[in-house]
């Protein structure tokens, strides 16, 4: 019978993770419909993540589990569906073009600032904390915020940038700590909105605008959790645009999620359901892009802060649904569970990782030192 052997293949790459179908512990899985099996066996991680959001299946710890799955690397010994047609496709294509750019922002960023006000904290910051001396998300995203203000050496007076803004409280935090004045570009409407209601009453300029579109001199540059969903064939052009608004001695400072290999796509279910055409830098990518550009002066890897902060968001979206306006629907709810469940299990598998680089034009005369 199909059904058994399908069965069986899948019992046994679980057993290779320590996990069981129908076992008692946190991580075990629990499967609600027998076509679960072929739906993996065929379609890897897209059929994964499908089956949970259809209620096909179901783990006490849905991050414990995922978490198994990819220190095992079982993900790498089911294919991908339609993977080769997704590679063909963002080699031949720029997914990040102009004209692409937007739908991350309709899709995704403008899902309803009700939503995120819910799950971020005190502040929409939608990037990982700094937690090293931080017992709250609050506290671990205050302490990101300055840590990367004096990263960036500023003081009042100053005129800095931030490349895709989100709900502007980088800026904000940095305009009022910091005396600074600065523009802050999003391609997300529902952000642009907020951010202006946020900044109202500091010398901050929200646009709605590609960054492509940036020419004008700036004394710093940041760019927090933005670089995701600048695509490989871009990345020249996104260095050259922070280049040609930075002075000779300015400092721009990079905050983005890497993978520990070059990849032009990303993950089919997370390019179906949350980052459409996104993808993970590695660190060959970057430093390729940049070489020419900047004097790399400093890369900090914390990754192992965003699994905590991923389980403070989830802790505050699982307090609030029932609050939350009716279109956050059940398969809504088992979509985003999935989605930060299996962000924690890149990040605790060390799969993923959180890095800020500083980088300057011609290099620190004497050196940088940067702050911890």
């Amino acid at each position: 019978m199909p059904h058994a052997r399908f069965e069986r293949r899948i019992a046994a790459l679980l057993a290779e993770a320590d996990v069981r179908v129908g076992g008692e512990r946190p991580w075990d899985l629990q499967v609600h419909d027998p076509r679960f099996h072929a739906r993996v066996l065929g379609q890897g991680s897209l059929g994964l993540g499908e089956s949970y959001m259809d209620g096909w299946w179901d783990a006490a710890s849905l991050d414990g589990l995922l978490y198994r799955l990819l220190a095992a690397r079982l993900d790498e010994r089911v294919p991908r569906a339609g993977e080769i047609f997704d590679a063909l496709r963002a080699r031949l294509t720029n997914l990040q073009s102009p004209r692409r750019s937007g739908e991350v922002g309709r899709r995704h960023y403008d899902l309803g600032n009700d939503l995120y006000a819910a799950m971020l904290g005190r502040r929409l910051v939608y990037s990982c904390g700094y937690w090293r001396h931080a017992d709250t998300l609050d506290a671990a995203q205050e302490a990101k915020l300055d840590l990367v203000c004096r990263k960036l050496r500023l003081r009042p007076g100053m005129r800095v940038l931030d490349v895709g803004c989100g709900w502007g409280e980088a800026l904000t935090f940095a305009a009022e700590r910091y005396g600074v004045e600065g523009v802050g570009v999003t391609i997300s409407g529902e952000q642009a909105e907020y951010a202006r209601r946020l900044c109202a009453g500091l010398p901050v300029e929200i646009r709605l605008q590609d960054y492509r579109a940036l020419d004008e001199p700036f004394d710093a540059v940041f760019s927090l959790g933005m670089f995701e969903h600048v695509g490989v064939k871009n990345y020249a052009a996104y260095f050259d645009v922070v280049r040609r608004c930075l002075p000779a001695d300015g400092l721009f400072l990079l905050h983005t999620i890497g993978g520990s290999r070059s990849v032009d796509r990303t993950d089919p279910w997370i390019a179906r359901y949350i980052f459409p055409n996104s993808m993970l830098p590695s660190a060959a990518q970057i430093t390729h892009a940049a070489e020419g550009r900047f004097v790399l002066e400093d890369w900090h890897n914390f990754g192992a802060d965003y699994d905590l902060t991923l389980q403070a968001w989830r802790d505050n979206i699982e307090a609030a649904w029932d609050a939350l306006a009716p279109r956050y629907d059940q398969r809504f709810r088992r979509m985003w569970r999935f989605y930060l469940a299996a962000s924690m299990a890149t990040f605790r598998s060390r799969r993923s990782h959180l890095w800020q680089l500083v980088l300057s034009p011609r290099g620190v005369p004497g050196g940088y030192v940067a702050p911890r």
